[in-house]
């Protein structure tokens, strides 16, 4: 039985089910027209109670439901999820609680339902506001309904966010110059541009598409960022002041979290032990502390704000390679952050920086 000693966990929630799985999509997740919902709240209020058991009456500063599309999930689910953790768990009075979405799965009465059982954040799969690409990608919604969704949650007073896809075969800067000009004009306080990445075993993967450079990728992502009306604070995520996810701030910047639900992983921190959780419930095992500070940092460079210099994280970092590269990574205030030119080469930069 853990104690109060314990710190703080965000909480993440895997709801694997979907309508129908998209081209590109390599995320655990199940087309099912008809999911057994009873069988998954109590799956995931048992795992709830398990992580209570081992921490004890921790505090829950932000709660996740991604996917699959958890907004295909009943409100009543939903309801229950979030009574367990209440119940188990201080939920803080004002945690973050995100609903990942996908546009035609939710109704302006659903959405508000979902918004008064606790959703105060919602984020949803856009991807395009051109149809012809929405068709390829694979989805199932038109770029006018995913229109609707954000401008009845705006009017909710929800945080909104929105998700989309570039690189796809035929992009150009040109054309993601006009698509970061379409939604500009939809007053969006958050939203996320990823990359096409073509994944082994999903359909585009059998494809053999005509994919943009590596070059031509970097020309779109460095046009993304000039004309993206919000700053980037992370490698694919803009948003207003104040209006970044806190629960992905909160496991980017290296605090412990919980999986819950198949496919979902955590990182515990119980008894000033880290234990990496695996996929699913109640199976976890140790990890060093060399480990952790690692994973620290290939998650903190993503970040604007960068990876705090705690003596973990000092310890693998290779202080000679950062002061010979000022024009990739730099030090300030404590914390080590790429540069711009250093956030296009991240990778190779972690390769060098951690010994």
């Amino acid at each position: 039985m853990g104690t109060m000693q314990n710190p703080a966990h965000n909480i993440y929630i895997h709801v694997p089910y979907c309508m129908s799985k998209c081209n590109y999509c390599a995320f655990f997740s199940r087309a099912c027209s008809a999911p057994d919902w009873g069988e998954y709240e109590n799956k995931i209020c048992g795992e709830i109670e398990f992580w209570a058991d081992k921490l004890g009456r921790i505090d829950v500063p932000t709660i996740f439901f991604g996917g699959g599309t958890p907004s295909l999930m009943p409100v009543s689910t939903f309801e229950k999820i979030i009574n367990t953790i209440r119940d188990n768990f201080n939920l803080l009075t004002e945690a973050e609680i995100t609903l990942e979405s996908n546009p035609g799965t939710l109704d302006e009465k659903e959405l508000n339902d979902f918004r008064c059982a606790g959703m105060n954040r919602l984020s949803i799969g856009v991807q395009s506001l051109d149809d012809d690409k929405l068709r390829f990608l694979g989805r199932r919604h038109t770029a006018q309904d995913a229109l609707d969704l954000i401008g009845a949650a705006q009017k909710m007073g929800l945080r909104v966010s929105a998700d989309f896809i570039y690189g796809l075969p035929g992009d150009t800067e040109k054309s993601v110059i006009e698509m970061c000009d379409q939604i500009n004009q939809i007053g969006l306080n958050h939203l996320s541009m990823y990359e096409l990445t073509i994944e082994e075993n999903t359909p585009f993967g059998k494809m053999n598409l005509d994919m943009p450079t590596n070059a031509e990728m970097a020309q779109m992502y460095v046009a993304i960022d000039n004309h993206i009306a919000l700053p980037r604070y992370e490698v694919s995520n803009y948003c207003a002041p104040g209006h970044e996810c806190r629960h992905n701030m909160n496991v980017w910047g290296g605090a412990p979290y919980i999986g819950i639900g198949n496919g979902a992983a955590g990182r515990i921190y119980m008894n000033n032990q880290w234990y990496d959780q695996l996929g699913n419930g109640a199976r976890f095992e140790k990890i060093s502390n060399s480990v952790r500070a690692t994973e620290k940092i290939i998650t903190g460079l993503r970040t604007v704000r960068g990876c705090q210099l705690t003596d973990d994280v000092k310890s693998v970092i290779d202080i000679e390679w950062v002061s010979n590269h000022p024009m990739l990574v730099n030090i300030h205030n404590n914390c080590i952050s790429a540069t711009k030119q250093g956030m296009l080469v991240l990778d190779d930069v972690i390769l060098n920086l951690i010994r």
